[in-house]
């Protein structure tokens, strides 16, 4: 695919999936505007936008999309990827206010940048790809991550219906389980008491065997769901294989 010239948004690229994502979208000529409550360093070489962003602050949210846009014009897919995992605990001890933030974070920030994104599409009469990164955790609960399963399972629907609302204005937008990687997500997963997180042994197990996607293998998936007529997923939610089957 010829991407010169294409611009893509990425939340959450300061480090982990996106940074990952940063490197191997640049690699294939797409233009970047990168946010991170750390600014995101951009790949070497690159002329783009990269900018210390809260995506639960809702000003900075739109000045951002607003900055993108003089300088870029369309922006052609936005990848959410902005999250937390904690707390990781059993929902009886968890504190009201670590709830009521890993909400605000993993899904109203969401929901901030999504909503940009389309006020975005309709000012320039423009079709553009929206992906939110989701889970598996949100097909399925597991003990200990009542709050991020909650919010994953939350922004699959969110996708839904946005879709249903935007796909006649030329939206097409997809809730997408990258599968496992290994960032610094992972790593605090495999701290984990087993008291806390009884799954942690498995995650353990992955490391051990290496068994998990790269960011390069997400980033094709990702391009390509944006950008290929001939891979387009039938359905919203979409969950990537696994590269080393």
């Amino acid at each position: 695919m010829d991407l010169a010239g294409r611009t893509a948004v990425i939340t959450g690229a300061s480090r982990g999936l996106g940074a990952g994502l940063a490197e191997a979208f640049a690699s294939r000529g797409v233009r970047l505007a990168l946010c991170a409550r750390t600014r995101p360093e951009l790949p070497s070489g690159e002329d783009g936008i990269s900018a210390e962003l809260d995506v639960r602050d809702e000003k900075a949210v739109d000045d951002f999309t607003r900055r993108v846009e003089e300088r870029f014009g369309t922006i052609d897919l936005w990848i959410n990827n902005a999250g937390v995992l904690e707390p990781v605990k059993p929902l009886r001890e968890i504190d009201l206010e670590d709830f009521r933030e890993h909400i605000d974070i993993n899904l109203i920030g969401l929901f901030l940048c999504t909503r940009a994104y389309v006020r975005h599409l309709h000012r320039r009469s423009a079709a553009g790809a929206l992906i939110n990164i989701s889970s598996g955790a949100a097909w399925s609960g597991y003990a200990g991550w009542s709050a991020y399963c909650a919010g994953k399972s939350a922004v699959d629907r969110l996708t839904e219906c946005v879709q249903l609302e935007e796909q006649a204005y030329g939206l097409r937008a997809y809730a997408v389980a990258p599968g496992v990687i290994d960032t610094d997500m992972q790593s605090r997963i495999r701290e984990c008491r087993p008291e806390d997180f009884p799954e942690v042994e498995r995650f353990l197990e992955l490391k051990r065997s290496d068994g998990f996607n790269t960011p390069e293998f997400v980033a094709e998936h990702l391009l390509a769901i944006a950008f290929d007529p001939a891979r387009l997923p039938d359905e919203v939610v979409v969950r990537l294989p696994d590269e080393k089957q």
